[in-house]
């Protein structure tokens, strides 16, 4: 066998790897199935056994940015230590390396739900992202002794949400600094330090 063939991603993968930069670049709505397949490499009836319908690939790309977002805001938080007052600061580190990235585009949760109909399986599962991000942060504000865990994980994750959209909108360098600044001085008020 070939070893260029061997080396080749799956056809499933190809799919998916292309969707994603044509999906973050252009939008779901944007890019046409016939456009993810010739930057692929696959037949259209592969592109349709794998993803029968449009929205299944739209899904099957947001499954992967919730993957690698909250990836990065779990591990940010993480680095920051063991306190849940840390963790919830420390998690707006994420901001910095998200905005600064070539190719920029903003939350693509937030993007996809812009251009989606209330009620579809796209909108509602860029709903249930944010829902996940916020529970997890309420978890760290319940933790850290939060008197409303809910409010503060609602301010925070706002709060991360218009750092997402200012590394798009103004492309301050500094934007992800002012954002965690902001976060601390949430924290601080609703999470005295014991």
């Amino acid at each position: 066998m070939n070893e260029q063939v061997t080396q080749r991603q799956p056809a499933r993968e190809r799919i998916l790897d292309s969707a994603f930069r044509l999906f973050y670049a252009y939008g779901p709505r944007g890019v046409g199935v016939d456009t993810v397949i010739a930057e692929s490499g696959v037949a259209k009836a592969t592109l349709y056994k794998h993803f029968p319908r449009k929205d299944d690939l739209v899904l099957a790309y947001l499954d992967k940015v919730d993957q690698a977002w909250f990836g990065q805001l779990r591990a940010a938080a993480r680095a920051a230590g063991d306190d849940p007052r840390t963790q919830m600061v420390g998690m707006f580190d994420a901001l910095s390396s998200g905005c600064r990235r070539e190719g920029y585009h903003g939350c693509a949760f937030i993007n996809t739900a812009a251009e989606s109909e209330t009620g579809t399986d796209v909108h509602t599962r860029t709903v249930e992202h944010k829902q996940v991000v916020r529970a997890f942060v309420t978890d760290l504000a319940r933790r850290a002794g939060a008197a409303d865990p809910e409010l503060l994980a609602r301010q925070l994750t706002l709060l991360l949400d218009g750092g997402l959209a200012s590394g798009v909108l103004d492309v301050d360098p500094a934007a992800p600094a002012a954002a965690k600044a902001a976060a601390q001085a949430l924290v601080d008020i609703a999470c005295p330090a014991a």
